[in-house]
């Protein structure tokens, strides 16, 4: 989603073209509820503070934030990751039981309980 609502590079086409697919099929997506922040974060002081709350609640018609609990945040800190953030993303696809997780940071994604690809990766397998 910062790819895209970024413009970053080459990134934003494969990310953008999953986001549609993904509309297409609404509800199979999901989103960890810590990662709307880190998008806020990152995009507001490019775009201001309209333009990201409008981009999440229009991926929000299409993909579904991923129900987490307490556990969850203890499998988190669990799981033997450097980043507790990439850790947190990892629960999270753990509790929406995801198939795979979509992102261009599958390095330090190794070996957890969900697989990682990267978005264009993810878009060749719903092809």
């Amino acid at each position: 989603m910062i790819d895209v609502a970024l413009n970053r590079g080459e990134h934003p086409k494969p990310a953008g073209l999953l986001l549609d697919a993904l509309e297409q099929r609404p509800g199979t997506g999901f989103l960890a509820w810590h990662t709307v922040s880190n998008f806020y974060y990152l995009v507001s002081p490019a775009r201001g503070r309209i333009g990201p709350t409008e981009f999440v609640l229009d991926v929000l018609n299409f993909v579904n934030v991923a129900p987490t609990t307490t556990e969850d945040l203890r499998l988190t800190a669990q799981l033997k990751m450097k980043d507790f953030d990439d850790a947190m993303q990892v629960a999270a696809a753990v509790a929406c039981r995801a198939d795979v997780i979509a992102t261009r940071n599958t390095r330090d994604l190794p070996r957890n309980p969900i697989r990682a690809e990267t978005p264009k990766a993810v878009l060749q397998e719903l092809a």
